[in-house]
């Protein structure tokens, strides 16, 4: 694990906005109304999967494509008008490592298995859009967490070589995706604990992104030379 990084990539919901849990309850919620019952381990399974792959395991616990469709679509309704409440959400820490790493000159990029175009407004809701340089969303991708590629595309986005960056995530398949592109990850748990054995390949497990700020001065002690060095 490298001592200082170039550049700062994260997962968005459960990580920077404390969305996961509002998703599920609608998910388990709009099921039982549908006459579905949508058991919370199953549901768990998807956290941090890309909307198709999330959709492939989904269909299984309902009666039809119908049904199924007709509960995603209410779903989407609900959540829609939630995201859109200004300032709302925020994971606490959040918007401080984000001002932190800005005055670190060290540029941030989102990658997250919703697509951009819900990235970019649920950010600019959370008040936390203009902190990050680049986006790189799930519908961008061939596959979405725990494959590597949305990671890759962040990296990529911001001119900084994957292995120069280190990753913030919430869940097993976003820290695996993350590791797998080679960056270094910074664990902070919402509805999943990581493992002991995926634990152990992160730099540090954290309870909140509040901690994360008694380390950036270690992580980014030379962060503007350490990105020139990487690029060509």
């Amino acid at each position: 694990m490298s001592a200082t990084y170039a550049a700062a990539l994260f997962d968005m919901d459960g990580l920077l906005l404390d969305t996961e849990r509002t998703i599920m309850a609608s998910w388990l919620r709009c099921a039982r109304e549908r006459g579905v019952t949508l058991a919370e381990a199953h549901y768990l399974q998807i956290v941090g999967l890309s909307t198709a792959e999330s959709d492939a395991l989904l269909i299984g616990c309902f009666s039809d494509e119908r049904c199924f469709a007709e509960v995603r679509e209410r779903v989407a309704q609900e959540l829609e008008q939630r995201h859109a409440q200004p300032g709302s959400g925020c994971k606490p820490g959040a918007a401080a490592l984000l001002e932190a790493l800005a005055r670190h000159g060290v540029p941030c990029a989102v990658a997250s298995s919703s697509a951009q175009a819900e990235i970019d407004a649920r950010l600019r809701a959370a008040g936390l859009r203009q902190h990050f340089s680049a986006i790189a969303g799930g519908d961008e991708v061939a596959r979405g967490k725990p494959d590597p590629a949305v990671y890759t595309l962040a990296a990529q986005r911001l001119g900084v070589p994957a292995a120069r960056c280190i990753a913030f995530e919430d869940s097993r398949n976003g820290a695996h995706a993350a590791l797998a592109a080679g960056a270094d990850v910074v664990v902070v748990p919402d509805l999943v604990p990581p493992g002991a054995e995926l634990a152990a390949r992160c730099v540090v497990v954290l309870d909140s992104l509040e901690q994360a700020l008694d380390h950036l001065p270690r992580w980014f002690a030379t962060a503007p030379a350490a990105i020139r060095a990487t690029c060509p």
